[in-house]
């Protein structure tokens, strides 16, 4: 069984239902990290083996053979990476990439440059990245936490027309997208670039849906993102009301999901739920969701 060598340092919040672990160390002089995706079994998820979903298990390895997003434009992969495959899963080795205290505003324009990028047809790109957390949230039930909240209204509304909206995306240019542009993802700078890790969903989705995951979690608000992705956007690609609405719904729909997620975690304890809005699992996705109430008004009345 495959085993990080002894030294080796983990690296927090690394863990998932693929992956078994992250690791920084060094090899040949340089400083990597290694990166451990478990090989799905007979009783795992079905998503994990399906090629289009978001979930798939080797996406970021089949990245590294391919040899897609390593250039940019926009976003860019860390080089010296490599891929060596057992029975039991995949290692992955890539450079290190240090913090380069990218802004929001930087990586919005890098990730409007990358959706002019040119991926190829190949069946192991994301599709329909939402549609399909959506439908994940539907097989648990929906946003039944969130109905015992002060946003019910607004979220029984957007739940109840959360179909026409996910159309809606699909009916908007698709482009390229790197699919979990968190900050915490788009660390690194080389030249005008952005060095972008974990490609693990990388694939097409909607004009402006990388922005609107991004707007979650960056510091600057959601019109400026807006303009700096505007102007990075290749000329012809889309709209500015295509980009908008796509990072709006997209952003919207993933602000709820979350809040449910973080909630539902913590509704089953001792006392109101009320009370937990500040547990630290649920702190930031409240505050996150809360950011996001412009974009739900517009949602909402529109």
């Amino acid at each position: 069984m495959w085993q990080p060598e002894p030294g080796w340092h983990p690296l927090p919040g690394a863990h998932g239902t693929s992956t078994l672990g992250v690791w920084r160390t060094v090899l040949g002089g340089r400083p990597v990290v290694v990166k451990r995706l478990v090989a799905p079994g007979t009783h795992d998820p079905a998503p994990l083996s399906d090629p289009r979903h978001f979930a798939y298990w080797r996406r970021a390895a089949d990245v590294v053979t391919a040899r897609i997003a390593l250039g940019g434009p926009g976003l860019r992969a860390p080089s010296l990476t490599s891929v060596e495959e057992d029975e039991d899963g995949i290692t992955l080795v890539q450079d290190w990439v240090e913090d380069a205290a990218n802004t929001g505003l930087l990586c919005a324009h890098a990730m409007a440059r990358f959706a002019g990028a040119e991926l190829g047809a190949h069946r192991w790109l994301a599709r329909d990245l939402l549609r399909d957390r959506m439908h994940r949230v539907e097989r648990r039930g929906g946003w039944t936490t969130l109905a015992r909240t002060t946003v019910a209204d607004v979220a029984d509304h957007l739940w109840r027309r959360r179909a026409s909206l996910l159309d809606e995306l699909d009916a908007l240019p698709q482009v390229a997208q790197h699919g979990d542009p968190t900050p915490a993802n788009l660390v690194g700078r080389v030249e005008d670039d952005v060095l972008a890790v974990d490609w693990g969903t990388v694939g097409h989705g909607p004009v402006g849906g990388d922005l609107g995951y991004h707007a979650l979690t960056a510091r600057e608000g959601f019109e400026p993102l807006l303009e700096a992705y505007l102007l990075g956007l290749p000329d012809g690609l889309a709209t500015a009301e295509q980009v908008e609405h796509g990072a709006r719904v997209t952003a919207v729909l993933t602000a709820l999901n979350r809040a449910e997620w973080a909630l539902a975690r913590v509704a089953g304890g001792e006392g109101a739920l009320a009370g937990k809005y500040r547990h630290p699992a649920v702190a930031p996705h409240l505050r996150s969701l809360q950011r996001q109430f412009p974009q739900i008004e517009a949602l909402v009345g529109g």
